[in-house]
C-alpha cells in the first residue's frame, strides 16, 4: 500500500502539503468534472452512512493507468471504533490487492467478505460498495466500509435499525440515489445519528423513534407514543394546532422530501433532516434525524441583541462626537486669534475621523470593519479642507481590521495627510502636488507610507523635539497603542515620506 504521487508499486516521497481530494482526483484520475462533483457531495454527507454502520468508510477511485485505485477520501464512525487509526487518503493499491474492491465494480454489485479479517490484530468485516453517478450514470468509485468487531455483542433494537438504514443507504449509493442530485451541501449543524433518528415506513408512520429523538418531541409537547404516528401529522398538529397546516412541513417530516426544516412549539426548536430511502426504483421509507436546537437558538438570539445594541452604542457614539465636532467648529468662527482657529480646525477634524470609524462600526456585525472605506473618507475629508491643489489617492488596500486597530489607525491617517497637504505645499502660493498612501498588508503586519512630492522636511528636523502637536499624536498612537514603529525622512526625489510598520492581531 503506497501513495499515490506514483504509480502502483513505488514508495512516495514526503507531501509538503496535505492534498485536498480535487488535488488527488485531478492528478491520478480520469473522472470529469461531473464526476468530482458528485464526489465532493458524497463526502460532505456520508458521515450518516459511517455513523449507521458502525464503520471507517474509504473513498477509492480508479487510477488513471487502469492498473490500481488511488484512495481519496475517508470517514471514522462517531458510533463505534476505528478500524483505521491512519490516515490512507492519498495511498494506492495495485488491482487485486484488494479483491473486493475489484468485485464491486467489476460486477456493479455490493460484496462482502463471509469471514472477518483478523490480519490487523482485530476482527474486521470488510464488505465494498459501488459509487455510481446518478440513477443512469456510470460507475465513479468504490466505497470500501470496514467494521471493527471487537467489540461485538448482541446488537439493540436501535443497533439493529441503524445497520438495516446503513444497508437502505448503501444500497442507495450503489444505485446512484444518493447524494441526492441537485440538493444543497448539508449544513455544519445538521443532525447527526446520535442526536436523534426515527425510521418511517413509506406511508410516513414511525417505525422506531430512538431515546433521544423522542425526547426531543417530548419537549415540542408531544404526550402520546410516537410509533405508529403519522409524523408528517402529528409534527403539524404539535407547531400549528390552531393554524391552517403547514403541507411544506408535512412534506417534508413524512420523509417525501430531501430537506431541512425547524420546528418550534412552546420555546422548543427542533431541526429535522428528511432522508428519503428509495431502493430498487421504489421509495421504501424515510430516516428523520432530530436534534434539539432551542439552546443553540437562544444563544444566537442572545448574540444578535448583543451585536444590535453595540450597534446602536457605535451609533450613537459617532452622533455625540458629531455634535462635539459642530461646537468646536461654532467656538472657532467665533475666534479672532488665527491660532486659536487653527487648532480648534484640527480638532475638529481629529474627531471627525474617529466619528468615521464608529459609523462604519455601526454598519457592521462585527467589532470588525473595512478599513479602505474609512480610509478613502478621511482621504477626501483632507483634500475637502485643503487650501492647496493637492488630491490625495490610495495605493494598496488595508483590508479587514479590528475596531481597536481601525480607530487609532485613522486618527494617525488624518495627522499625516494633513500635515502632508499642510506643510508639504505653500497655501498662499496655490501649489499643486500629489501625496500617496500606500498600504502593504501582510498576515501579521501592516506597511503604510504616507508620502508627498512637497517642500521636504527642514534642514533642522528632529522628531524628538520639533516634530508638531500631530506628529507627537502620531507617534504616540502608533508607538505607545499600536506597538509599531514610526519613521519620517526626506525623498531622494523631494518631498517627505512618513512610514508605519504596524503588527496585526492575530486571527
Amino acid at each position: 500500500m503506497v501513495a499515490a504521487d506514483s504509480p502502483p508499486g513505488r514508495i512516495p516521497t514526503h507531501h509538503a502539503r496535505v492534498p485536498t481530494l480535487s488535488d488527488l482526483v485531478s492528478r491520478h484520475t480520469a473522472l470529469d468534472s461531473a464526476d468530482v462533483d458528485w464526489i465532493h457531495s458524497l463526502v460532505s454527507d456520508w458521515q450518516l452512512l459511517a455513523d449507521l454502520s458502525f464503520a471507517d468508510l474509504i473513498l477509492w477511485v480508479p487510477h488513471r493507468t487502469g492498473t490500481g485505485w488511488v484512495a481519496v477520501a475517508q470517514m471514522r464512525p462517531t458510533t463505534g471504533p476505528t478500524v483505521y487509526h491512519d490516515d490512507v487518503v492519498d495511498v494506492v493499491v495495485a488491482k487485486g490487492e484488494r479483491p473486493l474492491i475489484d468485485i464491486a465494480w467489476d460486477e456493479q454489485r455490493i460484496c462482502r467478505e463471509g469471514d472477518p479479517d483478523w490480519s490487523s490484530g482485530v476482527p474486521v468485516r470488510e464488505e465494498t460498495i459501488p459509487v455510481r453517478r446518478g440513477g443512469d450514470g456510470p460507475l465513479i468509485g468504490v466505497i470500501q466500509r470496514s467494521t471493527n468487531l471487537s467489540s461485538a455483542r448482541t446488537p439493540s433494537r436501535l443497533e439493529l435499525t441503524y445497520l438495516q438504514s446503513a444497508s437502505d443507504l448503501a444500497q442507495m449509493v450503489a444505485e446512484g440515489r444518493f447524494p441526492f442530485a441537485g440538493e444543497q451541501p448539508i449544513l455544519v449543524r445538521s443532525p447527526r445519528v446520535g442526536d436523534g433518528l426515527l425510521r418511517l415506513d413509506k406511508g410516513g408512520r414511525v417505525t422506531y423513534a430512538s431515546p433521544n429523538a423522542l425526547s426531543a418531541y417530548r419537549r415540542l409537547g408531544l404526550h402520546a407514543d410516537l410509533v405508529g404516528a403519522d409524523l408528517g401529522r402529528t409534527t403539524a398538529a404539535l407547531c400549528f394546532s390552531d393554524e391552517p397546516i403547514n403541507e411544506d412541513l408535512m412534506l417534508v417530516a413524512s420523509g417525501r422530501a430531501p430537506r431541512e426544516i425547524e420546528v418550534e412549539n412552546g420555546g422548543t426548536v427542533v431541526h429535522l433532516r428528511a432522508i428519503p430511502l428509495i431502493v430498487g426504483g421504489g421509495r421504501i421509507g424515510a430516516l428523520a434525524l432530530i436534534r434539539d436546537v432551542t439552546e443553540l437558538r437562544r444563544r444566537e438570539r442572545e448574540l444578535l441583541t448583543k451585536d444590535a445594541t453595540i450597534r446602536e452604542i457605535h451609533h450613537r457614539v459617532k452622533n455625540n462626537l458629531q455634535t462635539v465636532a459642530a461646537l468646536l467648529r461654532l467656538q472657532a468662527r467665533r475666534l479672532s486669534n488665527p491660532e486659536g482657529r487653527e487648532a480648534l480646525n484640527e480638532a475638529v477634524r481629529r474627531v471627525g475621523s474617529i466619528a468615521i470609524v464608529h459609523e462604519i462600526l455601526a454598519q457592521m456585525p462585527e467589532e470588525m470593519v473595512e478599513f479602505d472605506d474609512i480610509a478613502d473618507r478621511v482621504i477626501a475629508m483632507t483634500a475637502e479642507v485643503s487650501l492647496a491643489h493637492v488630491m490625495p489617492r490610495r495605493v494598496g488596500g488595508f483590508g479587514v481590521l479590528p475596531a481597536a486597530v481601525a480607530t487609532p489607525i485613522a486618527m494617525v491617517l488624518t495627522e499625516l495627510l494633513q500635515n502632508a497637504v499642510e506643510h508639504g505645499f505653500s497655501h498662499s502660493s496655490g501649489n499643486s502636488g500629489n501625496v500617496a498612501v500606500i498600504v502593504t498588508r501582510e498576515a501579521d503586519q501592516l506597511e503604510v507610507v504616507v508620502a508627498d512630492d512637497g517642500q521636504g522636511l527642514p534642514p533642522d528636523f528632529d522628531l524628538e523635539t520639533t516634530g508638531s502637536l500631530g506628529l507627537q499624536i502620531v507617534r504616540t498612537l502608533v508607538e505607545a497603542e499600536l506597538s509599531g514603529r514610526l519613521g519620517i525622512g526626506r525623498r531622494a526625489d523631494g518631498g517627505t515620506e512618513v512610514s508605519l510598520s504596524i503588527p496585526m492581531p492575530p486571527g
